[in-house]
Formats: C-alpha cells, structure tokens, sequence
C-alpha cells in the first residue's frame, strides 16, 4: 500500500465499552476481521484521508444524492460515505438471513389474513382496533387476490447489534423502503479506491440486485402474461430518493415513469410512447398510497394514475409493494410481530424484537410514565428518525412535552429502553474513532424471498448520536459479507 505509517492507523482506537462490529469484545472478539484489521495497520493514516477524500468527490461528481427538505428550501446532499468498511461473518450472516426470511413470511402471511379471514384478529392475538383504527389499513385491499400472496416484496428490517453482540430488529419497512442504491454504490466505490483492502478476502457479491427484483416483479404479473413489461413509478424530480428511482430503473433495465406517463383504458395500464399506448403489467411504485390513485384516494394527487385500483383488483396489474402494507410496518403492530411469528409460523424469532412497551395498552402507558428519563419514545406513524425522544439524553422540558403528549394520545407512542448500538471505527477528519451504526438488509419476494448479503450499514457521523438517518445527518457504509 502506498504510505509510511508511523504509527498502527487503529492504535488509538476505543470502542468505549460497546461492541465493536471490528473487534468484537475482549471476551468475543471478532476473528473473522483479522486479515483486514491487518490490512488497515499497514495504511497511514494520511492515505486514508487522502482516498477517503478522494471517493467523497466521486460521489458528488456521479449525483449520487439525496434531497433534504427544509422550510424555505430542498438541498441535495451526498450521502456521507465512511471508507472503513462494515464487516459480517458467514455465521452472523446465516443467522440474519434466516431472520429476516422468517420475518418477510410472517408479514405476508399476516397481510394475506387481515385483508382476508381476519382470523388473527377474531382470535384476539392482535387487537383489532390496532388494525382497523391505523391510517394504512386500506378497506379497499380486502379481498383482492395478489400473486404468490406476496404483499411486501421489497421489505427493509432495521436492525441493531446491542453490547453483547446480539442482533435485534428495531422495525420493519414495508411500504416504499429506500436505500438499496448506496449499498451497491459503496461496493462499487470500494471496488475502485479500496481494491487493495479487498483483494482476496473473499466478499459476497451486491451487484445482481436489480436483476433479482426484476424477475420478482416478473413474478407478480398477470398469470397469462408470458414477457410482462415491468415500469418504476416514481413521484418525480423532487423526490429525496430520485437518484435511487433512476438507478434502480437502470439496473432492472426497465422504464422509469411517472403518473402522468401511464393511462388507464378498460381496466388495463399503459405506457405513453411514441409509437403509441403498450402494455404494462407490472409496477414497482415508489409512490405512497395516499397518492397512487386519485380515483380512489386523494383525489388531488397529480403524482398517480386514475383508474391503477381498478386495473390491480380486476387481476390486469402486479403492484410492488401491494397497496396497504403500511399497516403492517407501523410501529405498534410491530410490539406484536414475537406473537405474529409465532401465530401463523408456530416458532419462536429467529431475530427478537428490542423490548417494547405499547403505550395505547394501561400498563405499557404506566410503565412509560414512570420510567420516561431511562426511555426511547417513538411515535409510530413517523419514520427517517423524526419525532423520537430520547430519554436519557432528553431536557426537563423535552421530558415535559413528550408526557403531554402521551397523555394526550397514548395510542401514537411505543418505548423502547436506550440500546446500546455497537459502534464501528468510523473516519472522522483526521482520526478513527468510534460512531454506532445499525443495519438494513434488503429481501426481495415474489414466488420466493431472496435477501441482499449484507445491506445499508448507516452511521451517526455525530460523537454519541444514536440517529443514523440521512435525513438526520447519517452516513454510510459499505457492508461485507463474507463467503466463508
């Protein structure tokens, strides 16, 4: 490599009492991290400032973006990309793949019955309020047959690796999750200033992303269709994941549209090209909801296509994700998932839940109240990491407002206790130190699920954050998953 350390790059390194994704623990080190911990001992600290710099200005130069919206304006903004990369062994990575199946198969299985038989419901293992009384639960999908009885097909797990080293699931995105772009991005990246690094090593590949979710979207059309077309909708330009949309469209090899490109004609979608109207029988959307079909939800939407409900419940379209997975990511349907799995599964999580209380039940509430400066408050419609207070690190008015707020609408909220993420050595300015990072592997269903090897591995770039959203001034960074 090129430089002259004077001193091992990680000699002032200290995880500070978590658990280190790069050493492990005194009592569980991470062995499998050997070679590379070798590797970067034998890098100055200089060189790796200098190539670190270096992939930051590519990012720019290749767009590779995302839009922070303010109250006066929309900035683009590259994702913070950390050079030191996030490693997970064969085992950790068998483990986490079988979780994160059993997971997506709960999911499914569970939106299959409340847009069904509602048996989960009659039986009183989830409470039915908590389904008919969420904003995501969509009357319309009751009784619409999808293919495969896949509503997520694209199905991001938030988890977290605590300080004994154990993955937990934080929460599960079912609707539109974003992200998968920078996973295969960072490799890329990698793959051109860090080759060395890698050389050798032995690194589950990324790259085929786009091909597997394109045959899962094939999977999903109309049954008589022998060669479905397969579109990207998305809201457009001004999306804070358009750069994603586009690179997506590029690696399924599919068109990238938008509502005002497709038109409904007796129950059937098509594409506006210039030789004319063609078909379309599949839809990867990246579109919510509420602005998918003005026919049928808001009526002011300019970002959908009147009649697309139409079109899916008469069986002439394939939808990815379904309509109305939302309900089943909501944070408070996720307190139940240990008894969702185990209900239509009969086993236990290969992947437990961070502990939770639910604050719409007396005791959940209770507990929260009692016990509001040692917890994390969630109010669970929200994501990108808004709206969470953090107990421990919360003033005695932000204490204040949140009990306001509990008392006000208990149903809004879960807690969780503060969990220690484990922290990964992460390059800021001129020195490794450590920053906490969770995970979000990538599955991909349509006959069958297939997940990412390894996915977005985000980071508080801040010293003691716990938020690792980009909205919240997270970074990235590439995930290895090792072959054996």
């Amino acid at each position: 490599m090129d430089g002259t350390a004077t001193q091992p790059l990680l000699s002032d390194y200290e995880a500070s009492g978590y658990y280190c994704e790069l050493f492990g623990t005194s009592d569980r080190p991470a062995t499998h991290n050997a070679g590379l911990i070798e590797r970067l001992q034998g890098m100055s600290t200089e060189e790796l400032v200098r190539r670190a710099r270096a992939a930051e200005r590519e990012l720019f130069n290749l767009g590779i973006t995302f839009t922070v919206y303010s109250e006066s304006d929309a900035i683009d903004r590259i994702l913070p990309f950390d050079v030191i990369p996030r490693v997970l062994s064969a085992a950790d990575w068998d483990h986490l793949e079988r979780g994160v199946i059993q997971r997506v198969t709960a999911l499914n299985l569970f939106l299959k019955d409340i847009y069904g038989d509602q048996k989960i419901l009659k039986d009183g293992v989830v409470p039915a309020d908590l389904i008919f009384g969420n904003k995501n639960f969509r009357q319309q999908m009751v009784g619409v047959k999808v293919a495969h009885d896949t509503y997520v097909h694209v199905c991001g797990v938030d988890l977290v690796r605590d300080e004994a080293g154990e993955f937990l699931v934080l929460e599960d995105n079912g609707r539109c999750p974003s992200g998968v772009s920078y996973v295969v991005e960072n490799r890329h990246m990698m793959q051109r200033t860090f080759a060395d690094l890698m050389g050798g090593v032995g690194i589950r590949p990324v790259g085929n992303y786009g091909q597997m979710l394109l045959e899962a979207c094939a999977d999903i059309a109309p049954a008589d269709i022998q060669d479905p077309t397969v579109v990207l909708l998305s809201p457009g330009t001004y999306n804070s994941a358009y750069f994603e949309h586009i690179f997506l469209a590029r690696e399924m090899g599919v068109p990238l549209v938008e509502g005002r490109d497709l038109v409904v004609e007796n129950d059937r979608v098509y594409m506006r090209t210039i030789s004319g109207l063609q078909p379309v029988h599949t839809i990867y959307r990246r579109i919510d909801d509420d602005f998918l079909d003005p026919e049928v939800f808001r009526p002011d939407s300019m970002l959908g296509v009147p009649g697309l409900m139409r079109a899916y419940r008469a069986g002439n379209l394939g939808l990815a994700n379904a309509v109305g997975t939302g309900v089943a990511d909501d944070k408070a349907v996720y307190a139940y998932m240990p008894r969702i799995i185990k209900y239509y599964l009969g086993e236990d999580p290969v992947l437990n839940n961070v502990e939770t209380h639910i604050c719409r039940e007396p005791e959940g509430l209770r507990y929260t109240l009692d016990h509001l400066s040692q917890l994390v408050v969630k109010p669970v419609g929200e994501s990108g990491g808004y709206g969470v207070m953090i107990g421990p690190r919360a003033s005695l008015e932000e204490l204040a407002d949140t009990r306001e707020k509990l008392l006000k609408d208990p149903a809004n909220f879960i807690s969780q206790p503060m969990v220690k993420l484990s922290v990964c050595p992460t390059l800021i300015e001129q020195a490794l130190e450590p920053r906490h990072v969770d995970l979000r592997p990538f599955a991909v269903t349509g006959q069958k699920t297939w997940v990412l090897p390894g996915g977005l591995s985000r980071v508080a770039m801040k010293r003691g954050s716990l938020v690792v959203n980009s909205s919240q001034g997270g970074g990235s960074k590439d995930t290895w998953v090792l072959e054996s």
